[in-house]
C-alpha cells in the first residue's frame, strides 16, 4: 500500500484497529511536527520493501483518544499491530535502521 502523505484526523477506534487481520503500522503524528516532517523520508525508505503492509497515519494530539490509547508522548510514534496486537514500536526514528528491525516482529 501506498504511505499517505498527510495524517489522517479521521482515526479507526481502538476496537476497529484491534480487530484488523495482519500486519498493521500506526504511525502517530501531525503535520505541523518538524520531528515528523524529518522522519518521512526514513520511514518512506523503511517502507520500501514492505508495501504491502497496511500503513495507517493517524493525527495526534489533545483531544485525540486513540494515540492515548496506546500512551503515545511523542512524535512520530510508529505502532507495529499483528492481528490488532502491538508487537514492536519505534519513537522518533532519525533514520531507517531505527525502523527496519520493528518489521520482523510482523
Amino acid at each position: 500500500m501506498a504511505t499517505q502523505t498527510a495524517y489522517s484526523t479521521k482515526a479507526p477506534s481502538r476496537a476497529e484497529l484491534d480487530a484488523l487481520p495482519g500486519a498493521t503500522v500506526v504511525e502517530f503524528g501531525t503535520d505541523w511536527c518538524g520531528y515528523c516532517q524529518g522522519a518521512q523520508a526514513s520511514i518512506a525508505k523503511a517502507f520500501e520493501p514492505h508495501a504491502a503492509i497496511r500503513h495507517l497515519k493517524i493525527e495526534d494530539g489533545p483531544g485525540r483518544l486513540l494515540g492515548r490509547s496506546f500512551k503515545v508522548k511523542l512524535w512520530p510514534t510508529l505502532i507495529f499491530l499483528r492481528d490488532g496486537m502491538e508487537v514492536a514500536r519505534v519513537v522518533r526514528p532519525t533514520g531507517a535502521t531505527d525502523i527496519t528491525p520493528a518489521f520482523t516482529s510482523l
